[in-house]
């Protein structure tokens, strides 16, 4: 790296030569074999305000350093890279609070307020020299174990976010978690109300966009973790189904959602994951013993609308992934009794989202049973291509605008206006008026207006 690089130059022969220590992420990726994409991180023994100041004036630095004196830290940027300076320390906490008292300390009590012994790993900047001063990351990472440095009750209870970040790396890793830090997660899950929405939001995005994804979400929801940020998904556990499901809800999505290709956004994996989570509310059993869930997928675009702008993730990301929820059973209604018009009208109201909806149903359909019939996507997308070629359906006006139509009836404006434009457009898409035939429209116009 090349920030690393000119750290170690611009440090070389001065009193912090050998006493800087990479930590963290960064380290622990290099020795599993993995890209070092984590932020960098260093550790002193000492003022790490101090070390930034020197930094700067050895002009590596993009800009002058952002300290914070009293967390003993600094933020600088070097060759386009963000570096954070930690002094080594100790922490201690407030019940109600997630903001530490600190005391400088030594690397050996530095590493025992990080999260996991597998974080705690540390290299010397200068020599390349790691230090294990537990004595547990590199065995624990050979074990492919998530354990915490010091009792885990005292770790989640410091700082509740751990408790989602040991779910994400297990996660992410493949790895599982040590029994003691498990059964801790379980007893203090209701510590993440301290916790803000935006930093659950963060760790939840992360644990979507791993390849155990449906893995982190069970453990969230066995621990109980979910419960306290989204307990809508969590109440979807146990709801069983139809004869067109083999699942319960919560699996059904599960196994959605590990049905999905793995370069998906988070918004389509936002969308997968809720896409049913409206059933629970609209679950009803007719006189005949079948299960039905009318209007699941209204329902559920509200309830998905409520957990994401809960978590203040951002408006436009809320009104895809509820647009997507309300929506996904439109592609999977498909036959081959439509019509044009009606395939027209699929491709206007699902718009830019059409080849996600298409997606969406293909995961949804994996995840249902397969021996039931089903949506011939195939040749609903031939359909769809076929009809793009007569007529644009997602670009379509009006042939008439308000001044026009104000023209023609002699009426001031008004609502009137998009009703009668609105119809137009539903023609259009009817396939009995050209986009284009104004004369045909102001006709139609006189004869159910004038």
């Amino acid at each position: 790296m090349k920030a690393l690089d000119s750290l170690r130059e611009a440090t070389k022969g001065s009193d912090y030569e050998g006493r800087l220590f990479l930590v963290g992420g960064i380290v622990r990726d290099l020795v599993m074999g993995l890209p070092a994409d984590e932020d960098i991180d260093i550790v002193i023994e000492g003022d790490a305000t101090e070390l930034a100041h020197f930094i700067f004036k050895k002009g590596i630095a993009d800009h002058a350093p952002v300290v914070y004196p009293r967390f003993g830290t600094a933020m600088v940027t070097v060759s386009g890279q963000q570096v954070e300076l930690v002094s080594a320390r100790s922490e201690s906490y407030a019940p109600e609070s997630r903001k530490p008292d600190v005391e400088f300390a030594s690397l050996d009590l530095d590493v025992l307020r990080r999260d996991f012994t597998i974080n705690t790993l540390m290299e010397n900047l200068h020599t390349g020299e790691v230090l294990d001063l537990t004595g547990r990351a590199m065995e624990d990472i050979r074990a492919g174990v998530i354990r915490t440095p010091l009792d885990p009750d005292v770790t989640f209870e410091d700082d509740p976010l751990r408790m989602l970040r040991a779910v994400r790396f297990a996660a992410r890793f493949g790895f599982r978690i040590e029994d003691e830090t498990y059964r801790a997660i379980e007893r203090k899950a209701a510590r993440l109300e301290i916790i803000s929405a935006e930093r659950i939001r963060d760790e939840f995005s992360k644990m979507l966009l791993t390849p155990g994804r449906s893995q982190a979400l069970e453990k969230l929801r066995m621990a109980g973790l979910l419960d306290h940020f989204a307990p809508e998904l969590a109440r979807t556990y146990g709801v069983t189904q139809n004869i067109y499901h083999l699942y319960d809800v919560w699996t059904h999505t599960m196994k959605a959602l590990e049905a999905i290709p793995e370069d998906s956004d988070l918004t389509f994996r936002l969308a997968t994951l809720f896409h049913d989570i409206g059933k629970p509310e609209t679950r009803t059993i007719d006189d005949k013993g079948n299960v039905h869930f009318y209007t699941h997928q209204h329902v559920g675009a509200d309830i998905a609308r409520r957990v994401l702008l809960r978590l203040r993730f951002p408006n436009e990301v809320v009104s895809k992934v509820a647009k997507l929820v309300d929506m996904h059973l439109r592609v999977g209604e498909y036959d081959s009794e439509w019509s044009d018009a009606a395939v027209r009208r699929l491709i206007r109201e699902a718009g830019d989202d059409l080849r996600t909806l298409i997606s969406l149903t293909q995961a949804d359909r994996a995840a249902a049973n397969t021996a039931m019939p089903s949506v011939d996507l195939g040749e609903l997308e031939r359909r769809i291509a076929h009809v793009q070629t007569t007529v644009d359906a997602v670009g379509i006006r009006s042939p008439l605008n308000g001044h026009e139509i104000m023209g023609i009836l002699g009426i001031p404006a008004g609502h009137v206006l998009s009703e009668i434009k609105e119809f137009l457009i539903n023609e259009i898409l009817e396939g009995k008026l050209a986009p284009e035939d104004k004369e045909r429209a102001a006709e139609i116009v006189r004869e159910r207006w004038g």
